[in-house]
């Protein structure tokens, strides 16, 4: 069937988008450096929509203010189940594709754990099993002076290895400062510290917790954390998708 003249085309799903996304670059850049940064993901209007949820409390299970624990400066709420539709379908059409990358890392590491399962439900019943039923999608709010310490989202035995953060806004518009950070520690060596750049609407692919790294006697864990530097103007908003679940 033909469109009628004038009649645009329908925009693409949530799942249509991040399949069509360079998967076999996102996992080199992944291997090489502990993160990836996507196309746009997510519109203008999506962006806008998800960062005004911040303020509605029906929508979150908990708020956490970042001072109170020494995190930094700044504050964040985890989603409450039900997930907002496009939070779930973010969380449950990414995770196909990137089991695939924290399979093969498995692999080379010689991890012996059960593979993750290629639909994201399976894998929230494996959590579940271990008493971690909280949903872990999170917005993150931070304004001039604010700022996150470097950390690790762990929140129990059972982890994924990688996760994403959405920008709902525009760095150098919206907000100045503020970049995101990883920062890779190897044994023996110095601490490498990394600037992401991203812009609206993409997102940062970056390790949880370590990637794989050949050596001479094989491959080995290399530990990252993750934060975000001292914001100097505006207001910055993200998305953060973590796969696994919390107790």
């Amino acid at each position: 069937m033909t469109r009628a003249a004038g009649e645009s085309a329908a925009p693409l799903t949530i799942a249509q988008r991040i399949d069509a996304l360079d998967w076999k670059n996102a996992e080199r850049s992944l291997s090489e450096r502990g993160y990836a940064v996507t196309d746009a993901i997510l519109s203008l209007a999506e962006c806008e929509a998800l960062a005004a949820l911040f303020n509605d409390a029906n929508h979150f299970r908990s708020h956490v203010i970042m001072e109170r624990y020494r995190f930094g400066i700044g504050d964040y709420k985890y989603f409450v189940n039900p997930l907002p539709e496009l939070v779930a379908e973010l969380r449950s059409s990414a995770y196909p594709h990137l089991r695939e990358v924290a399979n093969h890392w498995a692999e080379l590491l010689g991890e012996n754990a059960p593979r993750y399962p290629r639909e994201h439900a399976a894998f929230l019943k494996t959590c579940h099993q271990a008493r971690q039923t909280k949903p872990t999608p999170l917005m993150l709010h931070y304004e001039a002076g604010g700022y996150n310490c470097l950390h690790q989202d762990l929140y129990g035995e059972v982890s994924f290895p990688l996760q994403m953060v959405f920008l709902l806004g525009q760095h150098g518009r919206d907000w100045e400062g503020g970049e995101f950070i990883l920062v890779e520690q190897q044994p023996r060596t110095q601490s490498k510290p990394q600037v992401v750049v991203a812009d609206q609407g993409h997102a940062i692919i970056f390790t949880t917790r370590y990637r794989p790294v050949k050596g001479s006697l094989g491959y080995y864990r290399v530990n990252l954390r993750h934060g975000v530097s001292l914001v100097h103007r505006g207001r910055r908003y993200t998305l953060g998708i973590i796969f696994h679940d919390a107790k």
